[in-house]
């Protein structure tokens, strides 16, 4: 089923695996077969909750799960029993982090949307995809500032510091560098980092998936003022996908946000269009949708005491609560 049209990075039993050996979520997941054809797979796992009591999800630490099925009466199935188990289970919720619409008919959530589009058949032809003022910034961090991609397995440092203090800004907790490294060990040469550099000055930095025709840029940190000085981020995702371009990949997803955040903004000004996410739920103990986010006003007094928070307890903290906010 790995090789399935619906199935996706998130879908590979290697992060089931990854996300149970570092943060501990147990596994759940759900085959169907017919005879002794394995026909659907709906990989989930029990999270803990912070607050609350666990959720049913597919997948922690993903952007997309599901259901994956040779047709809709196999996904209905695994849906179905799904929704059975979380009532055994008696979690706060079964939530499903499907990249389509299920169409069965579950409550459903838009709160993120998407980000992909096909990639130029040549990386001299990434600019001409982005708009005009974003096409001119990330041109005068190239030629002007300087700027220059690099790439390797060494630059997770610089990723994790850097991942870790814009989290910190925003005022939420962030990842272990265990998580970054772990993925690295885990995936090995599917996994790639990418640093940007002005001279011998680290100015962002972006971990990717490699998956199929898809590049899937995926977690990114930047340095305090290097966008409104250089342009980091409007070069690094340009870079990016002119590497993608010359290593042969075909799409590049540029993964999810929320419809309020910079980063949705960010990514539109790039020339990317949304694609709304329905993630679908089946709740049990709870009456209502999750809304502990950040664009929740409710979480505004703890987002401005961690945004308070010494960097150094930041980061501390953040290791041992990494495992609730999945």
């Amino acid at each position: 089923m790995t090789r399935h049209a619906d199935g996706t990075f998130f879908h590979l039993t290697g992060w089931r695996d990854f996300v149970q050996r570092l943060h501990g979520n147990e596994p759940r997941e759900l085959y169907a077969w017919r005879g002794k054809e394995l026909v659907g797979v709906l990989p989930m796992m029990l999270s803990p909750r912070l607050f609350g009591r666990r959720r049913l999800l597919s997948m922690p630490f993903a952007v997309y799960g599901g259901p994956v099925g040779a047709d809709e009466e196999v996904v209905r199935g695994l849906v179905d029993a799904a929704s059975r188990l979380a009532e055994e289970l008696r979690v706060s919720f079964l939530e499903l982090r499907c990249l389509e619409d299920l169409g069965l008919g579950l409550p459903t959530s838009t709160l993120y949307s998407t980000f992909m589009r096909e990639l130029p058949d040549d990386p001299a032809k990434v600019l001409g995809q982005m708009p005009k003022k974003s096409r001119a910034e990330a041109r005068k961090a190239r030629t002007k500032h300087g700027l220059e991609l690099g790439q390797g397995s060494w630059y997770v440092d610089d990723l994790y510091r850097l991942f870790g203090a814009n989290k910190h800004v925003l005022g939420s907790p962030a990842l272990p560098h265990a998580h970054f490294s772990g993925l690295l060990e885990q995936f090995g040469e599917r996994v790639v980092i990418h640093l940007v550099r002005r001279q011998n000055r680290p100015l962002a930095a972006v971990m990717s998936f490699l998956h199929g025709d898809t590049l899937i840029a995926y977690y990114s940190g930047t340095a305090p003022g290097a966008d409104r000085s250089f342009s980091a981020s409007n070069f690094m995702f340009m870079a990016l996908q002119e590497w993608a371009v010359e290593n042969g990949f075909k799409v590049f997803d540029f993964c999810r946000s929320r419809s309020d955040s910079g980063a949705f903004q960010f990514k539109r000004h790039q020339g990317f269009e949304p694609k709304t996410l329905s993630y679908g739920y089946h709740l049990v103990r709870s009456r209502s949708l999750p809304a502990f986010t950040p664009s929740n006003p409710r979480t505004a007094v703890l987002r401005n005491t961690w945004a308070k928070l010494p960097l150094w307890m930041a980061r501390r903290l953040s290791d041992s609560l990494a495992r609730y906010v999945c």
